[in-house]
């Protein structure tokens, strides 16, 4: 199933609100992600709280992006938490 992003809202621990598509919500944490290369700009809080719907993933003011699939794969619903 391709699941596109259409809202996304930065929580606080690196976590990421998302709402795909099909109206599930998902949360996803970046946090495991952080020690990857560029990903640990996303430490600055305003570089992370920058994140917005690109096309059909997010991306963030410094470029970073992450596709629908792994967001939707590797996220908790939201009623899980």
């Amino acid at each position: 199933m391709y699941a596109a992003v259409k809202d996304v809202k930065p929580l606080d621990g690196h976590r990421l609100l998302i709402r795909f598509a099909n109206g599930e919500e998902r949360i996803f944490d970046v946090t495991p992600y952080l020690s990857l290369g560029r990903f640990a700009e996303l430490r600055d809080p305003s570089v992370f709280s920058s994140v917005a719907v690109k096309f059909d993933g997010i991306e963030w003011a410094n470029h970073l992006d992450l596709d629908p699939e792994l967001l939707y794969e590797k996220g908790m619903a939201r009623e899980a938490i």
